[in-house]
């Protein structure tokens, strides 16, 4: 099967009746300027070097030269073969906490990076390292919400992470509960992949039985992954308009990390805590999730063709350099002849 890759260049073939139009235009002209002089005829017989077949010669060779070009643009492409791919990789849910809490620094130093931003951080670098997996991205503060349903796009899944803020869920307070719950349902109907929950919290004022759903997920297949945002130390949060967050009684709140329940969570989905603080939490999160068995998430079929434009490249190269080398005077050895015209004899 002959096909082309871009045809839409073919229609640049509609160039070739203009070239010739302006070669007849310039012929015309040329024999106009010569009738100045005198009669064409007698003009003729003193320039006997004169060809006057080969303008024509090098006109048809610029018209194929051109045509091949053209072609040449259209990727002419023959011998299609069809191969299937099969594609492994395991579901990703993300599930990130978006509280206000997470506004706080993520290490004991007040000014330092936030939470929510050493969050992004480490899920940009996780994403980097996935494959041919899926991802998906859920927020969750005091209720929970799917920001990009589950997808092989990683451009976009990073897209979606970087415009996460603590402003996306009005209601405040750590559901990890339901976020685990709604990533549960966010999985495709893949049954043979296996899937996997990463929860990234402070873990502070959770509100529901996060272990339970954890265990849960847990018995239907899912691992659950607990990464940790901040520090035991603790920090205060800080507000939009300078300072930082106080009770009641004026004091400035002073948010954790509690590193207990979100181990406890981990433990029971099946999976493993990390500090978000630790230098190898990424690498660790990979091998984990390495560990989990790849399975065939789909199936790409595709047309592999052979390309057949260096023969019309070739085609062209040679005919280019045909009609450089073709002048308009005779060849020598031709002058003395005369094809098609009778010599008058007294």
């Amino acid at each position: 099967m002959f096909s082309f890759a871009n045809p839409e260049y073919l229609y640049l073939l509609l160039l070739l009746p203009a070239v010739v139009l302006l070669h007849f235009l310039s012929r015309k002209a040329r024999k106009r300027s010569l009738q100045r002089y005198g009669q064409i005829a007698i003009l003729e017989r003193q320039m006997p070097d004169v060809s006057k077949y080969k303008p024509g010669i090098k006109l048809v060779l610029m018209l194929v030269a051109i045509a091949m070009i053209v072609i040449v643009l259209a990727r002419p492409r023959a011998g299609a073969k069809e191969q299937t791919v099969k594609v492994h990789g395991i579901e990703v849910m993300v599930a990130l906490d978006v509280s206000n809490s997470m506004k706080a620094s993520a290490t004991d130093d007040p000014k330092g990076v936030t939470r929510l931003q050493k969050a992004k951080l480490t899920l940009e670098k996780l994403i980097d390292k996935f494959d041919n997996d899926k991802v998906g991205l859920i927020v969750f503060a005091g209720n929970a919400y799917t920001q990009l349903p589950i997808t092989s796009d990683f451009t976009s899944a990073k897209m979606f992470l970087n415009n996460i803020n603590t402003e996306m869920v009005p209601t405040q307070g750590t559901a990890i509960g339901a976020a685990i719950k709604l990533a549960m349902n966010s999985f495709t109907g893949n049954e043979k992949s296996q899937k996997a929950i990463i929860i990234i919290t402070d873990g502070e004022n959770h509100e529901d039985d996060a272990p339970g759903m954890a265990e849960e997920a847990h018995k239907k297949g899912i691992q659950v992954n607990v990464i940790g945002q901040g520090s035991a130390k603790g920090a205060p949060i800080p507000l939009a308009g300078g300072g930082f967050l106080k009770d009641d009684n004026g004091n400035v709140v002073t948010t954790f990390l509690n590193e207990e329940m979100a181990g406890k969570i981990a433990r029971a989905g099946g999976g493993i805590y990390l500090s978000g603080n630790a230098g190898d939490a990424v690498s660790r999160l990979d091998e984990q999730l390495k560990k989990l068995a790849k399975a065939d998430l789909q199936k790409v079929v595709y047309s592999q063709h052979d390309e057949q434009f260096p023969v019309f490249a070739w085609i062209a190269l040679v005919l280019l350099v045909a009609e450089v080398l073709v002048i308009n005077s005779k060849n020598a050895w031709l002058r003395k002849y005369n094809f098609f015209t009778k010599e008058n004899k007294q």
